[in-house]
């Protein structure tokens, strides 16, 4: 499983940082970046939840 960041969404919150900064980090330009290739299978169920939360709906998931 992958996660995306459409940039023409993300406004720089912080929420997916918050809810798994291991995966997630907010960079100098105020974009979300993703940390990792491929999360974790260990991590899934997590990284659905912040997804979810991502009040932009900045965060996209895919394979």
């Amino acid at each position: 499983m992958k996660v995306t960041v459409d940039t023409d969404r993300c406004v720089g919150n912080g929420v997916c940082e918050a809810l798994s900064p291991d995966l997630f980090q907010v960079g100098d330009n105020g974009q979300a970046e993703v940390l990792v290739e491929q999360i974790p299978a260990e991590q899934e169920a997590s990284v659905r939840q912040t997804v979810d939360s991502c009040p932009a709906l900045a965060l996209r998931l895919s394979g």
